[in-house]
């Protein structure tokens, strides 16, 4: 597959993932009713990229909100995400906050922090 696509609903975040270009990108709002069952694909193809893929990535995050059951599959997108690096590529995680948005900061210094990785935090607006 070269490029997962899952548009967004007022509840759950675009998903757009380019394995041609190694770019995986996370923008919205996630508070599906079954987090696990909503990223299910986007695991299966981080896995398949991370194993068989000679490219970089560069991964967004974008993300205005998400619950507590998102959160857990973040983080496993997140890991994911690192094992690309650990298997010996280059990458990039890009995480997006809103200037007045703490919480959202600390949620991926969090992340970062667990993960051994590191984030390049971008203060933005989003529309």
């Amino acid at each position: 597959m070269e490029k997962l696509i899952v548009r967004p609903t007022r509840i759950t975040p675009l998903i757009y993932f380019d394995t041609v270009r190694g770019l995986l990108e996370l923008r919205g709002k996630s508070s599906p009713e079954n987090a696990i069952q909503f990223y299910n694909s986007l695991f299966n193809e981080l896995e398949r990229f991370g194993a068989q893929s000679k490219q970089n990535l560069v991964a967004n995050f974008k993300l205005e909100y998400f619950n507590t059951s998102s959160s857990k599959c973040i983080f496993d997108i997140l890991k994911k995400v690192n094992q690309v690096r650990l298997n010996g590529r280059r990458i990039a995680i890009n995480w997006y906050y809103e200037e007045d948005d703490e919480d959202m900061l600390e949620a991926g210094e969090d992340y970062a922090d667990l993960l051994g990785a590191d984030f390049n935090f971008i203060e933005t607006e989003f529309s």
